[in-house]
Formats: structure tokens, sequence, C-alpha cells
């Protein structure tokens, strides 16, 4: 019997993703409500209990409620692609390469939470580090990014598409989180390892999807003043295996000469690079991936391909 899938949610952007990539997928059962009818909560409970998972992608608040019509009788396995779960610890991260037994620990968790976009490119290049010793914990990680606006879901897609609206944005490129306490903070600072929460500054461009997220570093302050390649090392042996996570080398990162933010759109992959300056003491750490994919859909349906294998 083929196992049931139902995506509560599936007309927002990132449930919208998800349908896409599962489509020709002849080895899934997918329920469905008529867009017509995704209000209808009884409607709703009854898929989320008939399925075998259900992904999420709702608001926090609505997830919740997902949530909590399953009850404590029903077996329904859950993926949740909002923040409203990313650092329960009763919930399994779903960040597969977080480390050697994250994948396993997916596989078997009967709940997931999906982790952002922003916080996977950060906790990629951030967590290998704390966890080598490298990064003290209470280092002052700054984590600079810019995202396609896709992220912001269909609102922001209708603000920076439609010229008439009366809400557009017509900038090219613009910074918001300006009070420092954006929701995926918590996220990072727990997952990250780190004992102080990072200062974490988004921004959006004129572009549909991608993302480029940055973390600089002072050699001089981490633990035994490691070289670029020493950094490179520790990234490249934790990803070692695995062919979601690219570690570009050190010889192929200097030779390029710019980073493309939509180079990986339409795929779960997520390219990390190691640049700097040795004599000025400085390195800059960054994550290339496509928001819409190893940021959100293509985490979810990774995650959940994870889960059928148990």
């Amino acid at each position: 019997m083929k196992p049931k899938i139902f995506i509560d949610g599936e007309h927002g952007t990132t449930g919208l993703q998800i349908r896409q990539r599962l489509a020709a997928r002849e080895d899934l059962d997918m329920l469905s409500i008529p867009e017509a009818e995704r209000r209808n909560p009884a409607l709703r409970e009854e898929m989320l209990k008939e399925a075998d998972i259900a992904i999420l992608c709702l608001p926090d608040d609505a997830a919740r409620e997902s949530v909590a019509m399953l009850g404590g009788g029903n077996s329904t396995r859950v993926i949740d692609t909002s923040t409203a779960n990313r650092v329960n610890p009763d919930w399994a991260y779903g960040f597969a390469e977080l480390d050697a037994g994250q994948a396993d620990r997916i596989a078997q968790a009967r709940f997931v939470a999906n982790p952002g976009c922003y916080p996977t490119g950060a906790i990629g290049l951030i967590r290998p580090l704390t966890q080598a010793g490298i990064l003290p914990r209470d280092y002052p990680v700054t984590v600079n990014a810019v995202s396609g606006y896709t992220g912001g879901g269909k609102q922001l897609i209708a603000q920076m598409e439609n010229a008439a609206a009366p809400d557009h944005i017509d900038a090219p490129h613009f910074l918001y989180g300006l009070t420092l306490a954006h929701k995926h903070v918590p996220e990072l600072q727990l997952h990250g390892l780190l004992d102080r929460a990072p200062i974490f500054s988004p921004s959006v461009g004129r572009f549909a999807q991608g993302m480029i997220v940055q973390v600089p570093l002072h050699l001089a302050d981490l633990s035994g003043a490691p070289s670029l390649g020493d950094l490179h090392a520790v990234l490249a042996a934790h990803y070692d295996g695995q062919d979601v996570v690219e570690v570009v080398t050190l010889a192929q990162g200097a030779a390029l000469p710019r980073i493309d933010p939509t180079e990986l759109n339409d795929t779960n992959r997520m390219k990390l690079f190691v640049f700097g300056n040795e004599a000025r003491g400085h390195a800059n750490l960054v994550a290339v991936l496509d928001n819409l994919g190893k940021g959100a859909s293509g985490a979810a349906v990774q995650n959940m391909d994870l889960m059928l294998t148990r």
C-alpha cells in the first residue's frame, strides 16, 4: 500500500513547491483538499488523521492547531515547515546533514521540524566549527544574508511583482529585521551550538528565489588561530560522504569572480565556501542555496523520504 501524504496548506508558496516536487511520484498516495475547501476544519482534520505523513505549510498558530487536531491517539507523522517547533526538544530538527546521526533521528521521529532557509545556510557553516571547538560558543557571531522574495510568501511576492498594488515594493534590494529580533535567531543559536544569540541581518533582493548567507570571522579570535585551510578542512570532514552539501575547494572558490544566489535554484543542494584574507586575519564563510529548495520544500521532501525508510 502506498503511503498517504497530506500537504496541509498546499496552496501556499511552500506547499505548491512540495506538490510540484511530488507530482511525478507514483510511489505516493497524495491526499488533497480543494482550494475552495481549504478552510473547512472538519475536512482538514479528516485528511490529517488519514495521512501517514502530514506536511504542514502553515503559519505558526495554524501549524499548532493542526498538531492539536491529531490528538494523542493518532499515528500520523508530521513535518512542520513553520517556525513553531524548531527549538522544541520533542521534535527532530529536519536538517539531515546537521551531524552524523541526524538523518537517523529524522527517519525514526514522529514529529520533524523543517529548518528555516536562512538558518540552513548559517547553521550549515557554524555548527561544524562549534562542534570541532574552533568557533568558541561565546563568539559574537554575525550572520548577513540575502534571499529571493519568494521567501516572504504570497504577500511579498505580490508586493514585488504587482506594480499596481498599493503596497508595491520597487526597491532592487531591501534590508529588514531591523530590530535584530528575527524569528530565526533562537533556531540559529540553539542548533548552531552558540551560547550568545547571533546578530542576524536578513535582506531581500529583486530575484524570485535563491539565497546567499555569510558568516564573517576574525581568525585570531578563534581557538588556535586557524588558517582558512583549517576552517575548510573542518567543513569538508563534516560533510564528507553525502551529496547534498558541497564544500567547494579553496582553489575553486578563489577563482570565482562573484557568487550567484540563484545558482542552485530548483535543487535541494547547498554549496559552502571559505573565503578570506589571511594577511588581515579575516575569513568569510558563505552558503548558497535555493530558499525554496534546501531552504524549504526540498528539505521537506528530503525529510519525508527519510521518514518513509523507517
